[in-house]
């Protein structure tokens, strides 16, 4: 018995020395409060218009961490792409390996994939191409990538038949309209070789369209470049929040 004890004694030591662990990133997709139900979910706007999301995706590239010492890991950024998907639920949890072990207190991504890697061309992003291509996140190579896809129907005080609305981010003309978020984590993520941390991200889709920037799909309901467009990429910063972390 005390030979069974010292073996999961050692065990155990073995897993909490270990030099790296694994980190859960879930991403959860909600409407000003509620939770998300693609289709038939009424959501009304500050401009009493009335959406039903039938779709949303989005690339989460580029994740960066900081530990409580300031200390930053840095995902490779070849393994560092993944389209969150609400129709499928195994897309909403970014497993992510061989985390340097530490006490991580922010977390840092961007949406859509940067410039500078887009220009390094196909071989820059691996099989992320047709990965993209199979999610219909792509307009054409030159055009580049759809950062986010949101597409429904819409009633509005003036649109009383529901109407298709659409708004696409990514490259338009001169602007490339990618953007990173940094998150504070409101407990630690404990990355250890026995404990694998989950963070919950909520993304609050009525923000991509009623945050800062208030747009009215009355008013343009096709959005995929011009002045709208910028506004709408600069309310994605406010799409995102932690709602805690588990350490276990």
């Amino acid at each position: 018995m005390a030979v069974a004890i010292l073996f999961a004694s050692c065990n155990a030591d073995d897993e909490n020395t270990a030099p790296t662990g694994n980190l859960t990133i879930e991403y959860d997709n909600s409407f000003a409060g509620n939770d998300l139900i693609l289709t038939t979910q009424p959501n009304t706007t500050s401009s009493n218009e009335v959406l039903k999301v039938s779709s949303i995706k989005y690339i989460i590239s580029n994740i960066e961490l900081t530990d409580k010492n300031g200390n930053v890991f840095i995902y490779p950024k070849s393994q560092s792409y993944f389209i969150v998907d609400e129709s499928k639920p195994e897309t909403l949890l970014l497993q992510l390996k061989n985390i340097p072990v530490s006490e991580y207190t922010k977390v840092k991504f961007g949406i859509g994939v940067d410039q500078a890697q887009w220009e390094l061309g196909a071989e820059g992003q691996a099989n992320f191409v047709e990965q993209a291509e199979a999610a219909d996140m792509m307009w054409t190579w030159t055009a580049g990538y759809k950062f986010l896809a949101f597409e429904g129907t819409f009633t509005s005080p003036t649109i009383a038949d529901p109407a298709t609305f659409m708004v696409h981010t990514g490259k338009t003309g001169t602007d490339y309209n990618y953007t990173a978020v940094t998150l504070d984590l409101p407990t630690p993520a404990l990355v250890r070789g026995n404990i694998t941390p989950e963070i919950h991200v909520v993304a609050d889709l009525s923000k991509i369209i009623d945050g800062t920037n208030k747009i009215k799909l009355s008013d343009a309901a096709m959005v995929m470049g011009g002045a709208k467009l910028a506004q709408i990429t600069a309310n994605l910063s406010e799409m995102f929040t932690v709602a805690h972390v588990h350490n276990d």
